[in-house]
């Protein structure tokens, strides 16, 4: 599958950084730094422009390093960008830790998985297949 990309940022084109890898990195596109509050969300700016095929979303995730070094995640993770959206990627960070957190040009913010998916037609009904289950949730199934 190939995905149609305008980068108007100043960087490479996201790539995986392994054979394996599901995500590739993207980067923040910036004129000048962004210091990040304790507890503050910006919107950061890729510089990308998809053009995702029909029956696919990207997911935008948080970077586990990122998120475990420093407490920045992906406010709205995984963020989800549809086939038909023409606009500037943007992640939506958050600084959960304690301290400040600058965010510079270039530096890798997030990653960009790809994933197929099917849009199904929902069915009103009065009542559901029971199931050994039911409606426990939230724990309801103990601690191993």
């Amino acid at each position: 599958m190939k995905i149609e990309v305008i980068n108007k940022s100043k960087h490479t084109l996201p790539k995986y950084e392994t054979e394996h890898s599901a995500g590739m990195d993207i980067r923040a596109n910036l004129e000048h730094p962004v210091t990040l509050a304790p507890l503050e969300r910006a919107l950061i700016p890729s510089g990308l422009y998809l053009a995702i095929p029909q029956g696919f979303e990207a997911q935008v995730r948080p970077r586990s390093g990122l998120a475990y070094k420093k407490g920045i995640t992906v406010l709205n993770a995984p963020g989800t960008i549809d086939a038909d959206y023409r606009g500037e990627v943007g992640v939506l960070l958050i600084n959960l830790s304690n301290e400040p957190f600058e965010v510079v040009d270039g530096e890798r913010i997030a990653q960009l998985v790809f994933v197929k998916h099917e849009q199904p037609q929902l069915e009103a009904v009065v009542e559901l297949e029971e199931t050994v289950r039911g409606s426990g949730g939230f724990g309801s199934t103990g601690v191993h």
